[in-house]
């Protein structure tokens, strides 16, 4: 950043301190002269004696002025009131219905010097006067507040940016803080590497993007890479949110993006990064409405900003969102954000990567394995295993320990997933057998299943919002699921519901989380992910579309009536599969189900290694038929299954199937599919990495 020369301004101690001395010291003297004040029944004494010289009554003020031969003796009335030489000039004040007995009393006594009765008139030059000077001190006043809001052009302060400047000596943030986004840091080192030496690519022609988009879930480090950037290329930084440009005066925001890029370009070269550019830079005339006037002539202002970008400017913006798709498209256009950069969940490594980062500072102990908390945090953010080791930390220094164990990690990791455990909720003796049993019911699904993740932890202390919670985690990163899976799941859901009405013969309310979960996925399937037969190869539900296009929210609907009943049929329908496979798996296993609440209702808490000893004579539940949309155009002959490209070829098992549906199934074989932007954009608000999955019973309403 260049330097400035400070101008030393005089202090204003030395010219207010005289001037104050002065004032008090000339209102002092000023009173030494002014006639003193007695009591209205003293005056009315004096004027009957024969003391008095002069008289002058105001009956402006009400005030009686009186002029005496002798200094005049105030009399003592009590402890507080002391005797005191008042002088030779004192006044009283009286009132109205006393004014004919004063002048009678005056005339009657006719001091020496005269008398005389006045009534003050204001003059026009005094009330013009009066009128003038307020408003010349409301003006300088107004002059005032104007000149010390410098950098504005209207409204004051309204317009001024509110840009925070990071000289290069203040980022202490460098790309060695950054883990577990490595492709993220390789696409940013072309930025701080033009930025230090912009001169190597200029010679080859060379055109550094104008702008970079970082975009992917909440709480992945996108504003770190903005300031790693800065902090490594040593440039100045400019951050500020894009909701401080929204005001509520049309043309402000406009007004501050000029301010801000001209702000840059004196201090180039810079960077300027915006946070939440969502706020700012959603799509035009989107909106219940047709838009916001405010915030589209901001966004017009910053388009054109960024197109007037000098190539040697030496100034790139860097902007963040986790809501990329609701972006106007000329925000995104090549020649303004070049370059787009997904900032997604990391995968192991980069877990790892960023707990190591994070640990540092805290003693842990021996035995704990980040490598190890790392697989069981899978689909955490970087911001999620920070509070981890913050809530470990956090709950050693409450237990007055000095080292951090795995005792403190594991509970961490829950308080992450489902919040604080309640250990003042008591639970009689039926609710707490139902949560058991309930609890029992998903474990014992998902071991029986073939897709389901492998259940890890099972209890039925109260956590949160749920009264018990089973927690199933997948053992590798995934990016996709199958059919097989997601019918895993719908499964998995109803086994609490199945088990109460298995045992109990009465369900209760705690399974409405399941419910919708399982409703969810099940709409999923059929509108989104073309699961169905009856619907088809069609998307028909699209919860990124507001009432009048773009943006987010529940859309229009985009099909009949009918359409929507044959939709919830199908729901319906894998709905009542999923509770069948239920009822078969958990009736197959009765026995294990009963010995599984049993231990829940003893030890409250039961770990993988107890769960496999509980569930080694499971009885699996059957394969489901091959389903593929329209299998019957295979032609004759069509090579169906054993894929290429798996290592573990005695892994592979084919689906089993009737030799009528064989013969009718498509190959098999897994193509190339090219993702598009919007794919990613999915992904990055979360439908990419999946974190463990865990079912609870919700507190039961009144």
């Amino acid at each position: 950043m260049n330097d400035k020369t400070k101008i030393k301004r005089p202090s204003w101690t030395w010219v207010t301190l005289p001037l104050v001395i002065l004032i008090v010291g000339g209102w002092f003297l000023w009173q030494a002269f002014q006639p003193r004040s007695i009591s209205t029944s003293e005056g009315m004494a004096l004027i009957s004696g024969t003391t008095v010289e002069k008289v002058v009554l105001n009956e402006g003020t009400q005030q009686v002025n009186l002029t005496l031969s002798e200094d005049y003796q105030h009399q003592s009335t009590g402890a507080g009131d002391p005797t005191t030489n008042m002088g030779k000039n004192v006044y009283f004040t009286y009132s109205y219905v006393q004014t004919k007995d004063i002048l009678d009393t005056v005339a009657e006594q006719a001091p020496a010097k005269g008398w005389n009765a006045v009534r003050p008139q204001s003059s026009a030059l005094g009330a013009m006067f009066q009128l003038i000077v307020p408003l010349l001190v409301l003006m300088g006043a107004f002059y005032f507040i104007m000149r010390s809001m410098s950098g504005s052009r209207m409204m004051g302060g309204f317009t001024a940016s509110r840009a925070k400047e990071f000289n290069q000596e203040r980022p202490d943030v460098t790309f060695a803080d950054v883990a577990g986004e490595d492709e993220a840091v390789e696409e940013l080192e072309e930025i701080r590497e033009f930025l230090a030496s912009p001169d190597k690519f200029h010679k080859v022609g060379a055109r550094i993007p104008r702008g970079v988009l970082l975009y992917g879930p909440p709480g992945t480090g996108k504003t770190l890479l903005a300031k790693a950037v800065a902090g490594e290329a040593k440039a100045p930084f400019f951050s500020i949110s894009g909701s401080e440009f929204m005001e509520l005066y049309v043309g402000v925001g406009a007004s501050r993006v000029r301010e801000l890029f001209e702000r840059a370009k004196k201090n180039a070269p810079a960077i300027i990064f915006v946070d939440e550019i969502d706020a700012v830079g959603r799509h035009r005339g989107s909106g219940i409405g047709g838009g916001n006037d405010e915030r589209e002539q901001t966004l017009n202002q910053l388009l054109v900003e960024m197109d007037g970008f000098d190539e040697r400017a030496n100034i790139i913006l860097i902007a963040a969102t986790n809501r990329p798709d609701i972006l106007d498209p000329a925000l995104l256009r090549p020649g303004r954000f070049d370059r787009q950069i997904a900032v997604e969940a990391p995968d192991l490594k980069g877990r790892e990567a960023i707990l190591k980062v994070h640990a540092q500072g805290k003693p842990l102990t021996a035995q704990v394995d980040l490598r190890q908390i790392a697989k069981r945090t899978p689909g955490f953010t970087g911001a999620d295993l920070a509070n981890v080791l913050n809530e470990a930390a956090l709950l050693t220094a409450r237990s007055n320990m000095q080292f951090i164990d795995d005792r403190a990690i594991d509970e961490a990791i829950d308080r992450v997933i489902a919040g604080p455990q309640k250990r003042t909720r008591v639970m009689n003796d039926h609710d707490k057998a139902v949560t058991a049993y309930h609890e029992g019911g998903h474990a014992l699904a998902a071991a029986a299943l073939n897709y389901t993740d492998p259940v890890t932890k099972v209890t039925i202390l109260p956590r949160g919002r749920a009264l018990g919670y089973t927690m199933v985690m997948p053992t590798e990163d995934r990016f996709n699921k199958t059919r097989n899976q997601l019918l895993d799941d719908l499964v998995y859901s109803m086994g609490g519901r199945v088990a109460e009405e298995i045992v109990f013969r009465d369900p209760s309310t705690g399974p409405a989380n399941d419910i919708q979960q399982a409703t969810k996925t099940a709409r999923a399937m059929v509108t989104d992910y073309g699961m169905s037969d009856r619907i088809g190869m069609v998307k028909l539900g699209d919860a990124d579309t507001e009432a009048f296009g773009h943006g987010s929210g529940e859309g229009p609907r985009a099909f009949s009536d009918e359409t929507a009943a044959i939709i919830d049929e199908e729901v319906r329908r894998l709905l009542d599969n999923a509770m069948r496979e239920a009822w078969e798996i958990l009736t197959n296993n009765r026995a294990i189900l009963d010995t599984l609440a049993a231990r829940l209702l003893e030890e409250e808490t039961l770990d993988e290694a107890q769960l496999a000893q509980i569930f080694k004579d499971v009885v699996k539940a059957p394969e489901r038929p091959v389903w593929n949309y329209q299998a019957d155009a295979a032609v004759p002959g069509a090579r169906l299954g054993n894929p290429v490209g798996i290592k573990a070829e005695d892994e592979w098992k084919p689906f089993p199937c009737r030799e009528s549906t064989c013969r009718r199934l498509t190959s098999s074989v897994p193509r190339v599919w090219k993702r598009s932007r919007s794919d990613l954009r999915s992904r990055s608000r979360g439908k990419g990495l999946a974190r463990p999955a865990y079912r609870h019973r919700r507190r039961p309403r009144a």
